[in-house]
């Protein structure tokens, strides 16, 4: 037995163009059915007789700004298809790929802010416990280490070998 740590043999493969940017776009529609839903919710939950009821005006502001965060994040997400299918429908480009992971990726703070305000929301109509703060930090917390963090460990680990 070495002291050395054991190295995972990882198979690494470049892409042709045309495959990343399947990937990427696979990515885009898997993510946003979900944004939508949450977005469509967003906009119906102000007509509902309880929305001015349970909520204050400064958290029906705040249910506003989650809104808008998410339309934001839906914008960014489908920018890449609008963007495509504009500037080269029948040809893919290292630049394009760039440009369209860039903005998947923009996407990804509003969507985590938005979900967290929502989730505040909720939680402060349903409890009104003073650890409803707590928990939507939490949440972000949680959120930032699965979506930032963890892929910039594997990137650095990447850059190491």
């Amino acid at each position: 037995m070495t002291d050395e740590p054991e190295k995972i043999d990882e198979h690494r493969e470049e892409l042709p163009l045309s495959k990343a940017a399947q990937y990427l776009v696979e990515e885009c529609r898997m993510v946003l059915p979900g944004i939508q839903a949450l977005f469509g919710f967003q906009l119906t939950v102000v007509f509902h007789p309880g929305f001015s009821e349970k909520l204050t005006s400064a958290e029906q502001r705040l249910h506003f700004i989650a809104l808008t965060l998410l339309g934001i994040a839906i914008a960014l997400i489908m920018t890449p298809a609008a963007y495509h299918r504009q500037t080269g429908p029948q040809e893919v480009t290292s630049k394009f790929i760039r440009l369209a992971s860039g903005l998947l990726l923009s996407s990804m703070a509003p969507l985590a802010f938005g979900i967290c305000i929502d989730f505040y929301l909720v939680g402060h109509v349903i409890s009104k416990s003073v650890l409803i703060p707590v928990l939507a930090s939490g949440l972000f917390a949680f959120i930032v280490i699965l979506w930032f963090v963890l892929p910039r460990i594997a990137l650095l680990k990447k850059k190491r070998q």
